[in-house]
């Protein structure tokens, strides 16, 4: 196949689906079918093409959004096959950003899953127009029309079938083609499942004849109620050919308004051929998308890119990965003007220059080079030093900026430190290399508990990336829960004494304060205040005392926590002409606060967090059953259709693993967000237990 195709002959597509569904098996067999590849891989056996990584091959899941090309009939379809996992949820936000068309796996047998639904969101999100392909058709227990009511229920989409089941179960033959008439079966004696088999058409078997009619009816009945002069030729009873029916299908499905359904089997390689088809007949070309809109960085006005090769250059990068054989790579999606390998452009988001090296055709993790990409296609670029996920890529002369992928933040946080003292620069430089790739997972110190904290979309997220970590940068590291943030405060005012006094052979050390301490609200912090009058200590030590005040509130009586929301007043004091100095009164303050917190009644505080967890209404039980051992207070519960929304305060300390229970409770339906609010004190039985770990 020629690199250079009219734009019309390009399709770039998504297999996006719940994890099990069977999506990287159907891009396999996609593969397969189309003479990508010539041995079917399997993902038992951890030999598919576009699961490489180790850690997918062990798990048998998808973790990355791996970018591959394929011929069918006279057009090349730029493929991604994407992750189904709840956890890897922004390989598909990203996937779904640059994508034009997206291909919904669904398992025959389970029908529309939880992270079908999230899926299907992100797409609406896009705009991105879909057809779904219930999969596993020939599995125990599989239903056509049950997963395609599932999609009009769950996804409230205007799901029309445009195929039937020739027998379901073990029975599986083939499909029947509602717009053609043509019932597609397989020939006796050929193995599907190893070879490309090619279905034969035959005439509608006459047991599915009536099947068949009331399916086409429904089906044209739905197609003309997109098109004005089709619903009028349909309503004085003419009868519509078959080529208008795809044409304005095609409109419907590209416009939205319509989701194509297809079935088959990818493990018996049934149903394939059709699905191809149906990518290049009803999903869009980059021409049928409307242009994009960008900013034009002068003016700050919107303006419009149209996918054509003479227009000004505008690129998005939505990946960047660290390939071990070429070094850092960036995915580009080129939506105007044409890339040059080794051409000088700019990095419009970062300002900066960059040079594009060379420009690769990927192939999962094997790679076909490139002269230069025209509009419309995926490419990834090496070179690009500053370049990250989000940044627009132009040439001089015409800087837009184009609209970045929007990611979720980060749910789940663990303590991460290195094995060894050797670990702990190749641990610095891990961490920032897979931060540079994975846009949710951040990486942060925390200054008050020592702890390196790294943050990702699930434990199984984590565990991925520490993995990664000891195989690709031969870093060994322990991985541990995070400390929680506790303070501490007074309840009860008092007036406290601090004396420092040495005495040596020279000169001594001298320094006398006199502090009040009180309690203040929740969330004014520190507060210090100097009251001494009539010189009782002279000027230049005053800030030596709040030095030491401040540097002792940092250690709390209790667990050695922050001291917060108090008042301290500097009253009273003593100084000597000769021994007294900045560092004799520092000490006396922070001796002062050590023994006057002590006494002062002290309590634990605990950072309280906001929750709201959205929930079909039938986990609500559950829910407000793990929240109540949590030690939640519900603030309110509210209803819309049949999702419930709850709204909570509870400790921080009891949300570790919340996600991992959420997703139990609620089969993977439920979502929840998180939002620090202030500090509460802990309950007695609960601070005897922090303190005695602490």
């Amino acid at each position: 196949m020629p690199d250079t195709l009219p734009i019309e002959k390009i399709r770039n597509i998504g297999f996006i689906a719940h994890i099990d569904a069977g999506k990287t098996t159907v891009t396999e067999r996609v593969l397969f079918i189309s003479g990508r590849i010539h041995r079917m891989g399997g993902v038992d056996e951890g030999t598919t093409t576009m699961d490489w990584m180790p850690q997918e091959r062990e798990r048998g899941i998808t973790i990355t959004a791996a970018a591959t090309t394929v011929p069918w009939r006279d057009c090349r379809v730029n493929v991604i096959d994407t992750p189904g996992h709840v956890d890897f949820t922004a390989e598909v936000e990203r996937s779904l950003r640059v994508l034009d068309g997206g291909i919904v796996v669904l398992d025959a047998v389970a029908g529309v899953q939880s992270q079908s639904e999230t899926v299907w969101r992100q797409a609406n999100t896009y705009k991105v127009p879909r057809i779904c392909f219930v999969n596993k058709m020939d599995r125990v227990g599989a239903s056509f029309t049950r997963t395609i009511e599932s999609i009009r229920r769950r996804l409230k989409a205007n799901a029309v079938a445009i195929q039937l089941p020739i027998g379901e179960e073990a029975a599986f033959a083939g499909v029947i083609d509602l717009l053609g008439g043509q019932a597609l079966t397989y020939p006796a004696g050929r193995d599907t499942a190893t070879e490309v088999v090619p279905p034969e058409a035959h005439p509608v078997p006459s047991e599915y004849q009536k099947a068949f009619e009331e399916y086409r009816h429904a089906m044209i009945e739905k197609i003309v109620e997109t098109d004005e002069k089709l619903l009028i030729k349909y309503l004085e009873g003419e009868e519509i050919p078959e080529e208008d029916l795809r044409r304005a299908l095609r409109h419907a499905t590209i416009e939205q308004q319509i989701v194509p359904v297809l079935c088959g089997s990818a493990i018996q390689g049934k149903g394939m051929h059709p699905l191809l088809d149906a990518i290049i007949d009803f999903l869009p070309s980059p021409a049928d998308i409307p242009p994009v809109e960008a900013i034009y960085v002068k003016t700050g006005e919107k303006v419009l890119r149209s996918p054509d090769e003479k227009e000004p250059l505008a690129a998005l990068a939505f990946k960047v990965v660290t390939d071990p054989f070429v070094g850092r790579l960036v995915y580009l999606r080129v939506y105007s003007g044409t890339v040059k390998s080794g051409a000088s452009v700019i990095n419009v988001t970062k300002d900066q220059r960059e040079r594009m090296g060379r420009l690769l055709r990927m192939h999962a993790n094997r790679r076909e080079e490139l002269e230069d990409v025209t509009a419309g296609n995926i490419c990834a670029a090496v070179g690009l030093k500053n370049t990250f996920t989000g940044d627009t890529i132009c040439l001089d002369a015409d800087r837009v900026i184009l609209e970045p992928p929007k990611f979720p933040q980060p749910v789940v946080s663990v303590a991460i430190e290195p094995m060894t003292r050797a670990d702990q620069d190749k641990l610095s430089d891990a961490l920032r290399k897979l931060s540079d790739e994975d846009p949710t997972f951040l990486v942060k110190f925390n200054p008050e508990t020592g702890q390196t904290l790294m943050s990702g979309m699930g434990e199984l997220h984590l565990e991925v990336l520490v993995d990664r970590m000891r195989r690709e940068f031969g870093v060994e590291a322990r991985v541990g829960t995070p400390r929680v943030s506790y303070r501490e405060a007074i309840t009860q005012p008092i007036r406290q004494e601090g004396r420092f006094v040495r005495q040596s052979g020279g000169h001594g050390q001298y320094g006398h304060v006199w502090l009040e301490l009180e309690p203040l609200e929740r969330g004014t912090g520190v507060v210090f205040e100097n009251n001494v009058v009539g010189g009782r200590i002279p000027r230049e030590y005053i800030p030596a005392v709040e030095a030491g005040v401040r540097q002792a509130l940092d250690n709390g009586p209790l667990a050695g926590y922050p001291l917060v929301d108090i008042k301290v007043s500097l009253v009273d004091g003593s100084y000597h002409e000769v021994d007294s100095s900045e560092m004799a009164f520092r000490s006396a303050g922070m001796l002062a606060i050590r023994e006057g917190t002590r006494r002062s009644r002290p309590v634990l505080l605990e950072p309280i967090v906001e929750l709201e967890v959205v929930t079909p209404g039938e986990f609500l039980s559950e829910v407000l059953g793990d929240l109540g051992t949590r030690r939640a207070q519900i603030r309110s519960i509210e209803g819309q259709g049949d999702t419930q929304t709850v709204r909570a305060m509870l400790p921080l300390g009891e949300t570790f693993n919340y996600t991992t229970s959420l997703r139990s409770l609620t089969r993977g339906r439920a979502g929840y967000t998180m939002e620090f609010r202030h500090y509460e004190q802990v309950p007695e039985n609960v601070a005897r237990n922090i303190i005695s770990r602490g």
